[in-house]
């Protein structure tokens, strides 16, 4: 039975399959996300009461979020070298069932909402520093 599991099926289904509970289980321990947003645009959206996303957001049809152990990555990609940008952070269990887990970025799951941002949902607005080098300073998330 070259390359299969004990059950006949294939060893990469098998680590696949095990890939994906634990990013379940690390999903259904995450409570807070985060968007990145330029200030002007979340400033608009305070004062119109919610955040409807950003183009990409729209291209999608969702509006795109990552985990504390995602933002690097997704700051390095699609935000390099950008100023005036905020973290917002977000209390992922009051958005119900308009928040997804869908893969992503290497396979990972990112969450993605469905909707508007309620901005009850909101527990924090940090402003993200712009280093010399074009990348930006995280503050301390919990993980």
């Amino acid at each position: 039975m070259r390359g299969g599991g004990r059950y006949g099926q294939p060893q990469t289904a098998k680590l696949a399959d095990a890939r994906r509970r634990r990013q379940q289980q690390k999903v259904q321990a995450v409570r807070t996300i985060y968007k990145i947003c330029p200030a002007s645009t979340w400033r608009e959206a305070e004062r119109q009461g919610s955040y409807r996303g950003s183009a990409d957001d729209a291209r999608d049809g969702f509006i795109h979020f990552s985990t504390a152990e995602q933002l690097a990555g997704t700051l390095q990609k699609h935000y390099a070298r950008q100023s005036g940008l905020l973290l917002i952070a977000i209390d992922g269990d009051r958005l119900g069932d308009a928040l997804r887990w869908e893969p992503s970025r290497d396979g990972a799951l990112f969450p993605h909402l469905y909707g508007e941002l309620d901005m009850g949902a909101v527990t924090a607005v940090t402003e993200l520093r712009l280093r010399p080098d074009g990348g930006h300073d995280l503050p301390e998330l919990p993980l």
